[in-house]
């Protein structure tokens, strides 16, 4: 089977670039991407993104994988799956846009036999209604004549290790039931945990859609509990420690909720239930409380602050962690700039140190300053500490050496030791 599908992966992100490693140890891979800075350094064997070891990535460009901007060099593909990102404008409305011009991409370059396979994630019924129309229009070809629709939602979870692309089980889809059956088999000759073949293209969108949603509407309960217990002051953490006890406890914890998934998805699907006269207000309240703990942990470390007669107007004040989540270099919609950017209505005098961040990324896309090297933090001189994201490097700090001794140390993650810290989500 292998040996007769040339895949062409469209989109050298987060999701479609270890995609394209994975299929490249089978198959011939052609990746496409309209950053001609990413196609470079993928082609040199160099991965900024850092979700696929370098044995890996010089694997498959041994095998053949290649990768371009250039559209004509992927007309010979007849598989194309499409790896777009999915955002949401300054109003949280979906921007199709991106997916759309991909769609245009890929139908410029169909041809009859052809299948697309959709991993982006959407609300249920984008790929028929919206981009099997793109395809057809432009490619002057039918849908489920002269080619196939697939949808395949990414998995990916951005610095893990274990749950890899090819260590977890994919959710397959087809625009027919042998389409579902060649795309099925197609993912299970490079998967190691299998996949879970849906009914249809919708179900799997809706499946994808409600993963990332349930975790939202999760988080923003354990938020509402932290604000509770905060104003009955009671500690969160021993709480969630004592609850755990039991076998079918949630295990989720509040915090910030960023990334481009959790703090996005739900939106997808909001819209798409508006449109047939549903208010999902669950969803809305969810969305709308997780938006609003950048703010209210920034009032929280002021208030410790005035609680230990420190002045937080002028103040030197220290945040550990920028990118979304824990030890990965993704700064996509991450929440800490709306702590930093509360804070700044306090003080200017704000560092942000990770070292896990490019200077040149957050610059670009934030307009701000990230310092990456712990040799340029002033040992001492902090009024307060806001430790934000868990990353592993930062165990290797003594953290109570970073404020002055009469300064705060507000833990975000609630993780650090009770006797470094002052006060906790």
């Amino acid at each position: 089977m292998h040996k007769e599908f040339k895949i062409g992966i469209i989109g050298l992100g987060y999701v479609g670039f270890p995609l394209a490693c994975l299929f490249a140890k089978k198959y011939k891979v052609i990746g496409f991407d309209i950053n001609e800075t990413r196609i470079d350094e993928i082609n040199r064997g160099f991965d900024s993104s850092n979700e696929v070891k370098k044995s890996v990535l010089e694997a498959a460009l041994a095998n053949g994988m290649v990768c371009t901007n250039n559209m004509d060099d992927i007309r010979e593909c007849n598989v194309y799956v499409v790896a777009i990102p999915t955002p949401v404008d300054d109003f949280y409305n979906p921007e199709l846009l991106p997916l759309k011009k991909a769609s245009t991409t890929v139908g410029k370059v169909l041809k009859k036999g052809d299948y697309v396979i959709y991993e982006s994630t959407v609300y249920p019924g984008v790929t028929e209604e919206v981009c099997a129309p793109i395809l057809e229009k432009v490619s002057g070809l039918k849908l489920n004549e002269d080619f196939y629709l697939g949808y395949s939602p990414e998995r990916i979870n951005p610095g893990d290790r274990v749950h890899t692309v090819e260590n977890i089980p994919k959710i397959t889809s087809g625009s027919t039931p042998e389409a579902a059956d060649v795309i099925d088999n197609l993912y299970n000759s490079v998967l190691l945990k299998g996949t879970h073949k849906a009914p249809s293209i919708m179900v799997a969108e809706a499946a994808k859609i409600l993963e990332n949603t349930q975790r939202d509407v999760n988080i923003a309960f354990m938020n509402e509990i932290a604000v509770v217990f905060n104003a009955l002051g009671i500690d969160t953490t021993d709480v969630l420690k004592a609850a755990s006890t039991k076998w079918n406890f949630l295990n989720f914890s509040p915090g910030l909720v960023g990334g481009h998934c959790i703090s996005v998805d739900p939106y997808y699907l909001i819209q798409r239930a508006t449109m047939r006269g549903v208010v999902p207000r669950i969803m809305i309240e969810a969305r709308r409380l997780n938006n609003t703990m950048g703010n209210y942990i920034a009032e929280r470390v002021v208030r410790c602050m005035n609680m230990h007669n420190l002045h937080a107007l002028s103040s030197k004040m220290l945040i550990l962690g920028f990118t979304f989540k824990e030890n990965c270099p993704d700064i996509r919609n991450t929440k800490v700039v709306d702590v930093f950017n509360s804070l700044k209505a306090y003080t200017s005098d704000i560092t942000i140190y990770d070292p896990w961040v490019s200077k040149e990324a957050a610059k670009h896309e934030y307009g701000m300053n990230i310092t990456t090297d712990e040799r340029d933090l002033e040992r001492g001189q902090y009024d307060a500490v806001i430790y934000c994201v868990k990353h592993d490097c930062f165990n290797d700090i003594e953290m109570s050496s970073l404020k002055k001794p009469d300064g705060i140390f507000y833990d975000v993650k609630g993780v650090l030791d009770r006797e470094i810290i002052t006060e906790r989500l």
